[in-house]
């Protein structure tokens, strides 16, 4: 996998890039149902300008940037996109220096292998990329870091795909409180867990779902399911409850000391090699927000990154496979 570290303050040239050299594969995934099945460019930012208004600015001008098309502007709304799914883990040690540390397991052939730093409207956001604007995993500059998981739920609804709601708490959020706010307003079309952790070590994990009210919980962990296992078969394939029982252990049975804690991420139960299956670790992030900095790690490599850094840097990962 050939990973890359890219900045642009405010949207442009190396943005508008990004988006010539994704689109073909992304625009391929989402009309896998038909054009038909997704909502019109009107109602794409209709509930944009409804659900997260702040972000329009941002949304107009990476539309622009990517060629005022119809097809990518509806893409870019994140609106009710196809379904997708991941494993992941993810887990806030609550120590004197607290620490967000995940997983992130999914399909590395529709992946974007970027970690991407902006700086628009003067929020400066650094995280690793799905959709070339949305985010899976990330961190602003007031020291708001957030990461997601899968849900463990087949219903689909209407809302966004959460990577966007990632990135619009990270632009308009700088408290834990402020976030919990944010996600419980915003419509989501799948299940998802999103854990949430600021500055002053206040933490939540926000359960959404688009049938449902959010659930607001302390939980310091989340693999994928909510509360009680929904969909048995996709538990089983994986140990999302196995997961998450280890994860309270080392945090409470068995207090691990940071490092070691962080290090657990990188071996059995929690990553996975299930590449083929489309459920591969792809990547452990670790987030520092008291410091600003972002850890990507894999086995024997830590690649450290933080707000001040010279960005645009590249770098080749081999994926582990079973012996």
């Amino acid at each position: 996998m050939l990973w890359r570290a890219i900045a642009e303050g405010s949207p442009g040239p190396k943005w508008a890039g990004l988006f010539a050299e994704y689109w073909p594969a992304y625009k391929k995934w989402w009309l896998r149902e038909g054009e038909s099945a997704r909502p019109t460019y009107r109602d794409c930012r209709r509930a944009l300008v409804q659900h997260m208004p702040e972000i329009v600015p941002h949304y107009d001008q990476l539309c622009a940037l990517a060629g005022g098309g119809d097809l990518a502007a509806r893409f870019l709304s994140f609106y009710c996109p196809p379904p997708y799914l991941s494993g992941c883990s993810q887990a806030i040690w609550t120590g004197a220096e607290p620490v967000l540390v995940r997983n992130y397991d999914y399909d590395p052939a529709a992946f974007d292998c970027l970690i991407l730093k902006t700086d628009w409207q003067g929020r400066r956001v650094m995280g690793t990329s799905d959709g070339v604007w949305g985010l899976v995993d990330g961190m602003n500059d007031a020291g708001l870091a957030i990461s997601l998981t899968f849900g463990g739920r087949r219903v689909v609804g209407a809302g966004f795909g959460v990577p966007l709601i990632l990135r619009y708490v990270l632009q308009t959020c700088t408290t834990t409180e402020q976030a919990g706010a944010a996600l419980a307003r915003i419509p989501c079309h799948m299940a998802y867990n999103v854990t949430v952790l600021d500055a002053q070590r206040n933490y939540i994990t926000a359960m959404l779902a688009p049938d449902r009210p959010a659930i607001l919980t302390h939980a310091a962990v989340a693999t994928n399911h909510q509360e009680q296992v929904d969909w048995i078969s996709h538990a089983r394939f994986t140990s999302t409850v196995e997961r998450e029982r280890f994860l309270l252990h080392r945090l409470t049975l068995h207090r691990d000391p940071q490092e070691k804690f962080i290090n657990a991420f990188l071996r059995a139960p929690l990553y996975s090699t299930a590449f083929a299956s489309g459920f591969g670790t792809l990547y452990t992030a670790v987030y520092r927000p008291r410091l600003q900095e972002m850890e990507v790690r894999w086995p024997g490599t830590v690649w450290s990154l933080t707000m001040a850094d010279q960005w645009d840097t590249a770098r080749h990962v081999k994926i582990p496979t079973p012996a």
